[in-house]
């Protein structure tokens, strides 16, 4: 028996098993369904683009999209230590200091900006700074880019010759503005959570790590969850807890498993047969992402990623075995922005991703350039579109039902609209501009908002690999956990992961998710 069991060694279950377990006396069991985080790929920043739809993804994939005319869509999601914070593009941002305060507003106290400002410094050894918002001494490396394509320093310069202010801290005293995003690395490789925080706390012998677990359901008895099942390598198995299960699979997972276990709207699970243990309606419900779309140009000089040969590839991949610099240290993107494409936004309301490549209009390979160019990337940081994750079936084994909604909120497309016109002027102006030939997409050609709507919906919208909410945290009706993150009308059960999020932040959501993770350990910890 163990005191916690954990549910996912993702970006917050690997955080919970170091904190936890840091008190020899209490014993804690990690389960993740996915493997060890051995793979080179995983460790060599550049190769993030090829860890999709391999054995480290769940390889999810969305129902038809109605209002993207029918579209599914790839959900990269992590099944290996570490979760996704081992397949992500490593950008550290939290959001606006604005996002939590409404945390607050929403009925959530010990959630606003200042009350998790010291979680994220707790959880931060920042390379190059240390003050009121940056700290220093804590397991998760953030570091700047060892390497900086030409590119992406033309683009900062394009957006400030737009008007964009230049902004060396996304995470400081304002977020709006252009610059590099700084990378949760150290000395050029990965930093995940399992880097960060797992790996250092593995040889503690109250501390239980087991890979290839699948959690099929919850043990619940009365109302107290006492344990879980779980299947691994063809046999069943089940293991109890003394104190607190603790579901860490993210904003899919932890939802899925509750209606599973029988936790959430008591209809739905009835349709698939699963006895109701608790009648929780909101479970599953809450789900947002962040939607994105680009802009994408040729342009006249062979200095993008396009046409790298294998005998420069290999020189490359010296570089960075030898003294890790160079190319393969990049996440390619490297530069972005927070800007607003309104005066009535108090926040930013866009965030930009600047890729040194063309993307192509194909799902499967658009990260394979196939001629020199550029794109940029967008999303709305706070859309007003709504989905849920449901079941598909009563098996553990078989994939979620997964409904984003994307662009079913009215207010969401005007922002892609306008953002799509922003883009094109900032990349209109030199350095940038001076390079730019054809526009491949959405194409010079498409000029009105109704154009550029049905492009969005059409073939350049994809996930930003941001999903939350679907297990919200708060005290309405349709609140799944509470301010600490117990699942509300039962005992011994918490939710800690992205998916406790009221509303999506502005931002990246690792960081955010880390931050939850800390803040939780040490409201564990205190309940004893």
């Amino acid at each position: 028996m163990y005191d916690y069991v954990i549910v996912g060694a993702g970006s917050a279950g690997c955080v919970l098993a170091n904190r936890l377990s840091v008190d020899p006396a209490i014993k804690v069991l990690l389960l993740e369904a996915g493997g060890p985080d051995d793979s080179p790929l995983i460790h060599t920043p550049a190769m993030m683009a090829m860890l999709p739809d391999t054995s480290h993804d769940w390889r999810y994939r969305t129902a038809p999209q109605m209002h993207c005319n029918m579209r599914r869509f790839a959900w990269p999601r992590g099944r290996v230590l570490g979760g996704s914070s081992s397949i992500n593009y490593m950008i550290y941002t939290r959001g606006h200091a604005r996002d939590y305060d409404y945390w607050r507003q929403l009925g959530n106290p010990g959630w606003s900006y200042q009350d998790v400002l010291p979680y994220f410094r707790k959880a931060e050894n920042n390379e190059r700074t240390e003050n009121q918002f940056h700290g220093r001494g804590g397991p998760l490396n953030v570091a700047d880019h060892r390497f900086r394509h030409p590119l992406s320093e033309m683009f900062i310069a394009a957006a400030v010759a737009a008007g964009v202010p230049r902004n060396d801290d996304f995470n400081g005293a304002i977020q709006d503005g252009c610059g590099f995003y700084q990378l949760t690395q150290k000395e050029g490789a990965r930093w995940s959570t399992a880097s960060a925080y797992l790996r250092p706390a593995m040889g503690r012998p109250n501390l239980a790590v087991v890979t290839g677990a699948t959690v099929c359901g919850i043990r619940f008895s009365g109302h107290r969850a006492v344990g879980v099942d779980y299947a691994r390598r063809g046999r069943f198995d089940n293991v109890q807890a003394r104190r607190e299960v603790i579901l860490s699979g993210g904003a899919i997972n932890s939802p899925q498993l509750l209606l599973l276990s029988g936790v959430g709207p008591a209809d739905e699970i009835r349709q698939h047969g699963i006895d109701v243990v608790h009648d929780l309606p909101g479970v599953g419900r809450n789900l947002q992402d962040h939607l994105g779309t680009f802009v994408r140009y040729e342009i006249n000089q062979p200095i993008s990623l396009f046409g790298t040969t294998p005998e420069q590839l290999g020189a490359l991949q010296v570089q960075y075995a030898e003294k890790r610099e160079g190319l393969f240290t990049s996440n390619i993107a490297e530069a972005g922005a927070f800007v607003r494409t309104n005066t009535r936004f108090d926040t930013p309301n866009l965030q930009l991703y600047f890729l040194p490549h063309c993307l192509t209009d194909s799902p499967q390979d658009a990260f394979q350039p196939n001629r020199h160019g550029i794109s940029l990337a967008f999303h709305v940081n706070r859309p007003g579109s709504r989905g849920r994750i449901g079941l598909a079936s009563a098996d553990p084994i078989d994939q979620p039902l997964i409904d984003p909604n994307y662009l079913s909120d009215p207010a969401d497309m005007p922002q892609f609209v306008t953002g799509l016109r922003r883009m094109r002027t900032i990349l209109g102006n030199d350095p940038i501009g001076g390079l730019l030939g054809r526009e491949l997409g959405p194409g010079a050609e498409v000029r009105t908002d109704s154009e550029i709507a049905s492009y969005v919906r059409d073939r350049a919208s994809f996930t930003v690999f941001h999903p939350v909410g679907t297990c919200k945290m708060g005290t309405d009706s349709q609140a799944v956990v509470d301010p600490t993150l117990k699942v509300r009308g039962l005992d011994g059960l918490r939710v800690v992961d992205a998916s406790v999020m009221p509303t999506l932040i502005g931002g990246n959501t690792n960081a955010p998710t880390i931050m939850i993770a800390e803040k939780a350990a040490d409201m564990i910890l205190a309940a004893g």
